[in-house]
């Protein structure tokens, strides 16, 4: 016969403290450090859809416990590219292999490796892909109408530009997080978009997290 198992009802409040503990005993139990959902399903306390509102995505939740983001097939090119600068942005400069185990990464290694066979390949790849031409990196002559409204927010490749360009370092106070791993860094618009500053290469500029706030929508 058959043990009976306990499953919280959906409208019983639980702390993050509770789901922390519950994915860290599963994990503990199968003595595994990438947690599955399919896994968590059978063995968890807990609804899956509860423990990624609460975090954010599922991903998000097993980082907090210290475990690593589980396997996922289809990542796209665009978001395996993202978390790569999203590392390259918080450490100003350029992440190696263990940096994706930890914050900010959201992926792990292995989705890397079976796109791109190694991860040198695919900061190869990124690197490419951020140098190569395209009509989200915009200069002032190239703009066809001065009125032209812009996209607020930069793209992938315009936002690594920037950031390159400006050393991975804030322009105001000089902050840099390969110096303080604390500061995060943010692209800005010089003449803000608000009063119709363009997201353009010129138009926009490297702060960190306390300069961009004291700016406001200053110019």
């Amino acid at each position: 016969m058959g043990k009976f198992k306990y499953t919280a009802p959906k409208n019983v409040s639980v702390s993050s403290k509770e789901l922390i503990n519950d994915l860290k005993k599963v994990a503990l139990d199968n003595n595994i450090d990438v947690l599955p959902q399919r896994l968590y399903k059978k063995h968890g306390k807990y609804d899956v859809t509860t423990i990624c509102r609460r975090f954010g995505t599922w991903n998000k939740a097993l980082l907090k416990v210290g475990l690593k983001p589980g396997n996922i097939i289809n990542y796209s090119d665009e978001k395996l590219f993202k978390n790569i600068l999203n590392i390259w942005q918080h450490k100003g400069k350029q992440p190696v292999r263990r940096d994706l185990n930890l914050e900010p990464s959201e992926i792990s290694k292995y989705p890397y490796n079976r796109r791109f066979k190694s991860w040198s390949e695919a900061l190869r790849c990124f690197v490419e892909y951020a140098n190569e031409n395209d009509n989200t990196v915009i200069t002032y002559s190239e703009l066809k109408d001065i009125t032209q409204k812009t996209n607020r927010d930069p793209s992938l490749r315009l936002r690594f530009r920037v950031l390159k360009r400006d050393n991975f370092t804030c322009v105001q106070c000089g902050a840099s997080p390969a110096k303080d791993r604390s500061v995060e860094l943010h692209v800005d618009h010089i003449k803000p978009w608000s009063k119709g500053g363009k997201t353009i290469y010129e138009n926009l500029q490297t702060l960190c997290l306390n300069c961009n706030i004291g700016k406001s929508n200053l110019e």
